[in-house]
């Protein structure tokens, strides 16, 4: 039972690192305030929906488009690793969060840009979801990315109640430990990438 499980947990855990549910939360809210209930629900749903259908979209296209460009699995991982790494050492060390000059407070139509993607499916979530395929398989990486986009959808549905119980405080401090695990997955993605290089 429990060797069964095991591939889901490893697909899940990573993913969830990398889209970073909670951490978007604040994101969300600024994005969100002055919006009505409305237009609020449809921002969540093209969000959740965008970046679902990305994901998805590169977990079983991912690999020919690679191909089709002369990049091996190995050279994805490297330049993945290289890229979370610096992401996650910029976001723990400045405190920057993964937006920039392209959120539009109070606009109806931040669902599908920035939120849907870069902001819940973007690099470190696409490198993540080509490495949990070549690592444990379509079907445990495709269930992690499910419950994971559930989760981003429930988030987004009760920012409110989180910010509530957790304080915004313990979101920033959350978000850090996500960033510290994302910098580790970093050196780790890094490590299989020279070692797979080495082996071809």
């Amino acid at each position: 039972m429990v060797e069964l499980v095991r591939p889901y947990i490893l697909a899940f855990i990573p993913i969830f690192a990398a889209v970073d549910a909670l951490g978007n939360i604040p994101l969300f809210i600024g994005l969100t305030h002055a919006l009505n209930k409305k237009h609020k629900q449809r921002v969540i749903r093209e969000s959740v929906v965008t970046a679902t259908v990305i994901a998805v979209a590169f977990m079983f296209l991912g690999k020919a488009i690679l191909r089709m460009l002369g990049i091996s699995v190995a050279d994805f991982q490297i330049a993945g690793g290289i890229l979370l790494l610096v992401i996650s050492i910029n976001l723990l060390l400045s405190g920057k969060k993964k937006s920039g000059s392209v959120l539009t407070e109070g606009s109806p139509d931040v669902g599908i840009f920035p939120l849907g993607t870069p902001l819940v499916t973007g690099p470190a979530v696409l490198t993540m979801i080509l490495m949990m395929v070549d690592s444990v398989g379509v079907v445990p990486t495709f269930a992690a990315l499910l419950c994971n986009m559930v989760i981003v959808w429930l988030s987004f549905q009760y920012t409110d109640y989180f910010v509530r119980v957790i304080s915004e405080a313990g979101m920033k401090a959350f978000a850090k430990i996500m960033y510290i695990l994302l910098a580790a997955i970093a050196v780790m993605m890094m490590r299989k990438g020279i070692t797979g290089a080495f082996l071809l």
